[in-house]
């Protein structure tokens, strides 16, 4: 639904998106991952058409470039950087979205009735955004994405910040809206919400893609052997090994085990293998 071909942006000497390439599918939650700095927020901008790229194309499947008002009607972007007046209540908040996305009348009043619904606001819609807790701003924030019914969603870390609950809530209304049939894009930091949420996930660095895959094929490919630990005779052995059934048959059969388990890989260790371990600040 979502295709960028060889996208390369630069701002002055830092290139912020090398020739990156990726297509997102209809229906799906895709991930975008990355460390500090690796071109995913400038990669969102691209995709929206905020930005346009130095070279390479962006397209949206049957209708044309997102530099185009009439293409970005059809996309819903909840930034990093709250986009929401604090002055204003909940409901203003969504009525001013919505009038700009072209909403009026029967209409508008339905989009805000249903959004302030879908992310549990609708008891705070006439209270000003500035008494809102960090979680209330991100959901409602998210709502602002979806007030004009988009088919894209694009989501740049939308739980930083947040409590728990508010957290376990937005997971609910990204899942929703899969269920719905919506294509979401979701930049995040936080592996375990990538392995939760996502069907595909691309791994980014210094503007290129290092790979893209399902979670469970990135692990496969990139996360290395599981580990069985055991202790024996006070002590504990750590052996990487593709068995690990055999594995622990072999040592039983050399001296009793007191205790065994098997570390097996995750994103943030494909992650930490494809990007590096050095600080990212």
């Amino acid at each position: 639904m979502l295709v960028l071909k060889e996208v390369r942006k630069c701002y002055g000497d830092l290139t912020a998106v090398d020739g990156l390439s990726l297509e997102v599918r209809r229906g799906e939650i895709f991930g975008l991952l990355g460390p500090n700095g690796a071109g995913k927020t400038t990669t969102v901008h691209i995709a929206v058409g905020m930005l346009k790229p130095d070279t390479g194309s962006v397209s949206i499947e049957g209708l044309g470039s997102p530099d185009l008002p009439e293409v970005r009607a059809h996309l819903g972007v909840a930034p990093q950087s709250l986009a929401l007046y604090d002055a204003l209540t909940g409901e203003q908040n969504l009525r001013f979205f919505g009038r700009i996305y072209g909403l009026s009348g029967r209409r508008l009043v339905e989009r805000i009735t249903w959004a302030l619904d879908f992310v549990a606001l609708a008891d705070r819609r006439r209270d000003a955004v500035r008494t809102y807790s960090g979680g209330m701003k991100r959901r409602l924030n998210l709502a602002a994405a979806l007030i004009h019914d988009p088919d894209l969603i694009l989501l740049d870390e939308p739980t930083v910040g947040v409590d728990p609950q508010s957290r376990n809530s937005i997971f609910d209304n990204i899942l929703a809206l899969k269920r719905q049939g919506r294509t979401i894009v979701y930049t995040t930091h936080y592996m375990e919400e990538a392995e939760r949420l996502c069907d595909r996930v691309a791994i980014i660095d210094r503007g290129r893609v290092l790979a893209l895959d399902s979670v469970q094929r990135l692990l496969s490919a990139h996360g290395g052997q599981p580990v069985l630990v055991a202790e024996i005779s006070g002590k504990t052995v750590r052996v990487g090994t593709d068995n690990p059934l055999a594995e622990l048959n072999r040592m039983a059969a050399a001296s009793p085990i007191e205790r065994f388990w098997v570390e097996r890989s995750s994103l943030e260790q494909v992650f930490l293998n494809l990007t590096g371990r050095n600080l990212r600040d």
